[in-house]
């Protein structure tokens, strides 16, 4: 087999491959096979008819396009190996020669990815902000850990914010008829905490046990989302949350620490480490995007296409979940239909240009992948789907979704060597200690480092 190819665009070439008839032999004789055993012939056995008696009775060119169609999937993968081109999508494969006996000629036209340079990424400099803590997102914590401990005690009074109320509820449309999908009895909801319905915050607040309102509102889910309706509320007990004094007491009820003081530094350490990784995340999406402002390379028009298609479907099924239109969900974002479609193409053909940076890096730098990497990745995608670990890896093995995650991996590793290269300085103008920086929050031991670095080649080629 002799293959070619020519380039017709920088995403896009034209492979040309010759075929010999003798290397089509392993085809066609399958196909014989498997036509002679679909017909009968009297005097033959099935599946025994000779290749004489099948060309007579279905012809050779049937033969010839089975054989043909059975043989090109692995002609056209051995021409793109032989061209070291890396395809994007299917191609569009066209029979241009068929010589029968002698020779098969067709052509691929192929979408490919487009040629990188990349840049120095040492001369990469952004800025995020300050890892800081303050009091108030040490109060925060705190003032959740103390809710978690909170009790409810009952008052004779109105509902207040902060409240938590038992509630009957009865929605009807806007001809007076009782949905019946909306009806609910003695629900517990905590007014200023949970948003359950437009609305309804205001309709309790000031209704005290027995008393009742009605308000309207658009229901946000089900089969009916979207519709406006008419509810009553009638409230039917009213519940003060009493939290606990922030004490000695609490910090050992509330943790392994014996005093406030021991708490709260265990608070400040543990929002610390999630600013860290708040941080490093934002330095990571910096650097990408300083990365792809100094490439300038196309992207497959048909890659774009496809890819805001797989998007769009997926915003409208995110949208009917949460009972929303696109309508709706555009004047929340304030964005007209062309501005929402632009900004949804600009963000496509950024994130399939920075997979070809991340891969070409990862080419370069010759970045693998260990098992454990790989495990640890499905576990974690694992937990975000919430789902069992085990059915994931399952789920991914029969749907061959096992290379993209190998991929995402890869990348994930890719950028981070990206990163670490580049400079990243926070707003007091510190450099960030990214490559220190481990899952956790927490930094590595830098004697540990150290130590790991200066550890002597033992090869003694």
């Amino acid at each position: 087999m002799k293959s070619a190819h020519e380039t017709l665009s920088p995403t896009r070439v034209k492979l040309t491959i010759e075929v010999p008839f003798e290397e089509l032999k392993p085809s066609l004789d399958a196909a014989y096979k498997t036509i002679g055993s679909q017909i009968q012939v009297p005097g033959f056995r099935k599946g025994k008819v000779p290749a004489r008696i099948v060309d007579q009775r279905v012809g050779r060119p049937a033969v010839l396009d089975q054989a043909i169609n059975d043989a090109l999937p692995g002609l056209y993968s051995q021409a793109i190996q032989e061209q070291e081109l890396q395809p994007l999508g299917q191609p569009e494969i066209d029979i241009t020669r068929l010589e029968d006996g002698e020779l098969l000629e067709f052509s691929a036209e192929l979408d490919v990815r487009p040629e990188i340079e990349l840049p120095d990424f040492s001369t990469i400099e952004v800025e995020v902000e300050d890892a800081t803590v303050s009091d108030e997102d040490v109060d925060t914590q705190l003032e959740a850990l103390r809710e978690r401990f909170a009790e409810l005690k009952d008052v004779e009074r109105a509902a207040a914010d902060r409240d938590v109320v038992t509630l009957d509820l009865s929605a009807s449309d806007k001809d007076g008829e009782k949905i019946e999908a909306a009806q609910a009895e003695g629900m517990t909801y905590q007014i200023g905490k949970q948003v359950m319905l437009d609305g309804l915050d205001d309709a309790v607040t000031g209704l005290s046990a027995g008393e009742s309102a009605t308000f309207s509102t658009t229901l946000v889910g089900g089969d009916l989302a979207g519709d406006e309706v008419d509810v009553d509320v009638t409230v039917t007990a009213v519940k003060e949350q009493v939290l606990p004094e922030l004490d000695e007491e609490f910090a050992q009820t509330a943790s392994e620490f014996d005093t406030v003081e021991e708490l709260r530094a265990d608070v400040v350490e543990r929002v610390t480490r999630g600013k860290r990784m708040e941080q490093a995340n934002a330095a990571r999406d910096a650097v990408l995007e300083a990365v792809l402002e100094k490439i300038d390379a196309p992207v497959p028009d048909s890659l774009i296409a496809e890819e805001l298609t797989a998007r769009r479907d997926q915003i409208t099924q995110q949208l009917a979940y949460a009972g929303m239109t696109m309508e709706q969900y555009l004047d929340t974002e304030e964005q007209t239909v062309d501005e929402f479609e632009a900004d949804l193409e600009k963000r496509v053909r950024d994130s399939l240009l920075a997979q070809f940076v991340l891969d070409e890096v990862a080419a370069r730098d010759e970045i693998g992948l260990e098992e454990s990497e790989l495990t640890q990745h499905i576990l974690r995608r694992a937990q975000q789907a919430g789902t069992d670990p085990q059915e994931y890896a399952q789920h991914a093995m029969e749907h061959n979704h096992v290379p993209q995650l190998v991929s995402e991996v890869v990348r994930g590793k890719a950028l981070a060597s990206v990163v670490e290269a580049a400079t990243v300085k926070d707003q007091s103008g510190d450099v960030v200690e990214l490559a220190r920086l481990q899952a956790d929050g927490t930094y590595s031991d830098e004697a540990d480092d150290a130590e790991q670095d200066e550890t002597p080649d033992t090869d003694e080629s």
